[in-house]
């Protein structure tokens, strides 16, 4: 008969302690290591387990005065399977900030979660959506989980799920589904062998692949940039209109999760707004928001913060006075913007007069050709004048490249092919081939082009191309202040040439890359990481990155760069704000980050579209706080009236070139209608702001919680104490950073050559695999946004993971090899105690019933507590909880005489019997606190509070044991 073992005990099995869980059966027990996470639970069979009970301290482990503070801290930043209400947060890598708690907690409000999370750009909605997948998975209220993007955004979602939420999700795009259908067994869904999934919005849309992913679609679905996937109405492009399709049928399930995530939510049109909260509650397409119903409605999901709205969440201007609930978001606190001129050269400009020349000619001759021949000779002018103006590498290949709209059947097939490669739409949601440089070649007069493409293949470099001369004067000045500037380029062709140009021009300490769409998005992250590593190894060296906007829309790069430098001006200043969002954005650590944006000076259009566009732009940007994307047909019908004027000009007495800008009453009333359409947008968005604003969780609301989950998870003070003391105990050499007041700076870093090979073993693979080896030093910032390589002063953070693991491993195995700087026991002569005072650090385990949407979960957690007393344990005097954490802060004041110590602390080991009692109460207390923190986080419905227990195991395991002696004066104790 094999041995039955309960719920919550301990057993040992392959030389590993082990707690039992509920799922056990008599013929299978299901077991999570002790302290261990989910992620770790294995079965066993009944015969292979022994019971096991976990080993009281030895006098003989006597440690000095900071053994107390380093096992507990040890203990409780190890701890991946937390007590309390929110399940997930013991086990993610990432700290939340308060205002990134209060979607979690909004979510966890739902039977059924359905949220529109529309933070400003660059505040963290992808962790914000994080949190509330992992806890649902955590919670068992989800079983798998969906994330529909752009493929160029998959692997970043990948590996923010993994990194930040212990979540691996398969990625399923056009490139990877044929590997992972060749694995599928007969008649199985890759939806239902892989419950986490990684999904290209586009590849899924199309009604090949959509029938079996809604079939099989998990019972979580996240979807990022969930603008582009609604339609407004019948004349939206094709594209939406599939997502859109895509979108209602998997919100047509009621018993499903769904998380649209967007930065714009409503731009204006209000159809398409309102076919995006009927997405998440079916009331919201007609319902009234002006009235108090309509807005309580909203308020239940719909989350909307601007920067600084969150750049001080909690602070004493919302009522908290509590030190503990102040802190500071690390957003730069601006954009530095700096416009830089220069005029073409001589022979420069003479080609572009010569070209343009030519065009017009082009679009005059074909004007009485018919409509489809105006508008192909159209385009392909406006395709020549945006490559002259970009460099001469991209003017050259345009030129001898035949156009898209020369094969076009019709004016309006023409206008389909030909605007997406030389309009900026700000509805070009799909940034995917468009920076190939357009033809424009007709296909009927090859031989002029060909004498203007080898014109201007000879201006290449620094003499011909003043453009390019500028830019390298004004990175050397960003590389000399310190910065790591992205250069952006709108064609291939630009790209190429400027880092080829820049290569060797700007010191030896400079590398240099260019990433654009002739990569995969996954070989455009593995270009980044590369530029990273190589002036990694080198602490002079400076990063360039140059790129297209295949980079400019959802693609984290804040933490390898610092400046933005608009190489080519976009003609929608969308695309520029996009650019600058990339570095502008939480973990930036410059204070200010610099943009320059380079314009020709004479080249006809760069400067009134800077003057029109993107100037005005920035200021309703700095006046409203969020950015006001530019109506498109407004724009368009500027850069119309420019380019017209250009191209169709009559001769003018007294004009003396093609650049004279005087007396364009055209463009200037065009400029006039748009500024006025602009203006109207922004009240809409001022106006929607208002409207819309978050008001479902105050700041108050989310206090409390902050306050509990700090103080279970441990307060920065304590981690940043850990990881200095742990440290220097187990030989790492500590160097303080001096900070330089405009970067963000590491608290300290840590040179980790002379510590046990054993620390460095358990380092390695959360810092990358193998980089102790190439460098030795490891920086540590305050914050939680942190970089590859880096570690960050928080409990979550995989470094700090892996320390606490070898700290409390070593203290709990006297047979360790190496330094233990936690010790079970501790004798101090302290002048912080009048009487003698005991102080015991005491695990408990929980048993926990969680009801759900699936039934009931049972789950077994662990919890930590200080807790101390005065005299004996038999006639103990006990403290309250704050008397027993300062006794962690005392120091020694006096020697203690090592025979002295071990039979003192002897005497108490003896007598620890007596105190079981007092553990048992409170570990009764602790549980009715966690069922009251939990009945709390879910007090919206009754369905999911009823059922819900917490209770305590009988056996609480006493880890440690530290005895604090008043100082005898006059010696030793």
């Amino acid at each position: 008969m094999p041995p039955t073992f309960a719920v919550g005990s301990l057993v040992t099995a392959r030389g590993r302690d082990w707690v039992v869980q509920p799922a056990s059966a008599e013929d299978l027990l299901v077991l999570r290591p002790l302290g261990g996470s989910d992620d770790e639970i294995a079965a066993a069979f009944p015969d292979e387990v022994e019971t096991a009970s976990f080993a009281p301290p030895q006098a003989s482990d006597l440690g000095d005065a900071q053994a107390a503070g380093l096992l507990r801290s040890a203990l409780r930043i190890g701890f991946r399977s937390g007590a309390g209400p929110l399940r997930s947060l013991a086990g993610i890598a990432v700290e939340p900030r308060a205002y990134q708690l209060v979607p979690l907690l909004m979510a966890l409000r739902q039977p059924t979660v359905r949220m529109l999370i529309s933070d400003d750009v660059g505040i963290g909605k992808t962790v914000e959506a994080g949190l509330i997948a992992s806890e649902l998975l955590a919670q068992g209220d989800a079983k798998g989980l969906a994330v529909l993007c752009a493929p160029a955004l998959a692997e970043q979602w990948q590996q923010e799920l993994r990194t930040k939420f212990a979540i691996d999700a398969e990625l399923v795009l056009a490139s990877t589904v044929s590997r992972l259908e060749r694995d599928l067994d007969l008649g199985q869904s890759l939806f239902t062998k892989h419950p986490n999934v990684i999904v290209s919005t586009d590849f899924i849309k199309s009604t090949r692949h959509r029938d079996d992913f809604v079939r099989y679609c998990p019972d979580l679905v996240i979807v990022d940039e969930a603008h582009t996937c609604v339609a407004a109405d019948e004349r939206t492009g094709s594209q939406n209109q599939l997502r859109y399709e895509l979108l209602k049928l998997i919100a047509a399930e009621a018993d499903r999760h769904l998380l649209l995530v967007t930065a714009t939510p409503h731009s204006g049109k209000e159809a398409a707004f309102r076919n995006l909260l009927a997405l998440v509650n079916p009331k919201l397409a007609d319902a009234d928001l002006d009235t108090d119903t309509g807005r309580r409605l909203l308020a239940e999901h719909f989350v909307q913060r601007k920067r600084a709205d969150v750049r001080h969440y909690l602070s004493t201007e919302d009522g908290l006075d509590d030190d503990r609930l102040k802190e500071t978001t690390a957003f730069p606190s601006d954009r530095q913007f700096k416009d830089e001129t220069y005029k073409l050269t001589p022979a420069y400009r003479a080609l572009l007069e010569d070209a343009l020349t030519y065009a017009s000619e082009r679009v005059t001759a074909a004007g009485s050709q018919g409509k489809r021949e105006a508008r192909i000779a159209w385009w392909s002018a406006i395709a020549l004048l945006r490559s002259l103006v970009s460099s001469p590498r991209a003017a050259a290949q345009t030129l001898r490249t035949r156009s898209a709209t020369a094969a076009a059947a019709s004016a309006e097939e023409a206008d389909r092919l030909g605007a997406p490669l030389t309009w900026d739409s700000a509805e070009n949601d799909a940034l995917e081939g468009l920076d190939a440089a357009p033809g424009a070649d007709p296909g009927d007069t090859p031989g002029p082009l060909a004498e203007l493409a080898a014109r201007a293949a000879a201006l290449e470099g620094p003499t011909g191309d003043a453009k390019l001369k500028a830019l390298i004067t004004h990175l050397k000045a960003l590389l000399n202040d310190g910065h790591h500037p992205i250069v952006f380029c709108r064609y291939i062709p630009t790209a190429e040439y400027v880092a080829e140009h820049l290569d060797g021009k700007l010191g030896r300490h400079t590398v240099v890359k260019a990433v654009t769409g002739t990569l995969s998005p996954q070989q455009r992250i593995a270009r980044i990481e590369e530029l990273a590593d190589a002036a990694g190894t080198d602490p002079d060296a400076r990063r360039v990155l140059i790129a297209t906007d295949c980079l400019s829309e959802g693609v984290n790069l804040q933490h390898h760069f610092d400046a933005v430098v608009h190489y080519d001006l976009a003609w929608n200043p969308t695309r520029h704000d996009q650019r600058e969002g990339r570095v502008d954005r939480y973990g930036q650590k410059r204070d200010v980050v610099r943009v320059i944006t380079l314009y020709g000076a004479d080249n006809g259009i760069d400067g009134k579209v800077l003057e029109v566009l993107i100037k005005k732009h920035r200021q309703i940007r700095k006046d409203l706080g969020i950015s006001v994307s530019v109506p498109d047909e407004a724009s368009t019908a500027v850069t119309d009236a420019i380019l017209e004027w250009m191209l169709l000009r009559d001769a003018k007495p007294g004009q003396e070139t093609l650049f004279d800008l005087e007396a364009l009453q055209p463009i200037e009333a065009e400029a006039a209608a748009l500024e006025q359409e602009w203006n109207s947008a922004v009240e809409r968005e001022r106006t929607s702001r208002s409207r819309f604003a978050q008001r479902s969780i105050h700041p108050q609301d989310v206090a409390r919680e902050v306050i509990e989950i700090r103080q279970a998870l441990g307060e920065p003070g304590e981690i940043r104490a850990f990881a200095h003391r742990s440290l220097t105990a187990l030989g790492a050499i500590l160097r303080e950073e001096p900070g330089d007041g405009e970067t963000r700076t590491p608290e300290f870093t840590a040179e980790l050559s002379g510590t046990p090979a054993g620390l460095r073993d358990a380092l390695s693979p959360v810092l990358g695999g193998g980089i102790i080896d190439r460098a030795a030093h490891l920086p540590f910032y305050a914050d939680a946004a942190v970089a590859r390589g880096e570690a960050a002063l928080v409990r979550t953070d995989p470094v700090l993971g892996a320390l606490a693991s070898h700290v409390l491993n070593a203290a709990l195995d006297p047979h360790t090899d190496g330094a233990r700087p936690a010790r079970r026991c501790g004798v101090i002569t302290t002048d912080a105690v009048a009487v003698r005072t005991t102080l015991l650090l005491v695990r408990y385990r929980f048993h926990l019933t969680l009801p759900s949407r699936h039934g009931e979960r049972q789950l077994v957690a662990e919890d930590a507590r200080l807790l101390a007393f005065q005299g004996s344990p038999r006639s103990a005097t006990w403290l309250d909880p704050e008397q027993a954490r300062a006794l962690t802060d005392a120091t020694a004041t006096r020697n203690t005489d090592p025979l002295f110590g071990e039979n003192t602390i002897d005497r108490i080991l003896s007598q620890l019997s007596e105190t079981e009692g007092h553990l048992a109460a409170v570990g009764e207390r602790l549980a009715n606190d966690l069922y009251e923190s939990h009945r709390r986080v879910r007090r919206a419905s009754r369905e999911i509070v009823q059922g819900l227990k917490v209770a305590v195991h009988e056996h609480a395991d006493i880890l440690g044991v530290y005895v604090y002696l008043p100082a005898a004066p006059g010696g030793t104790a």
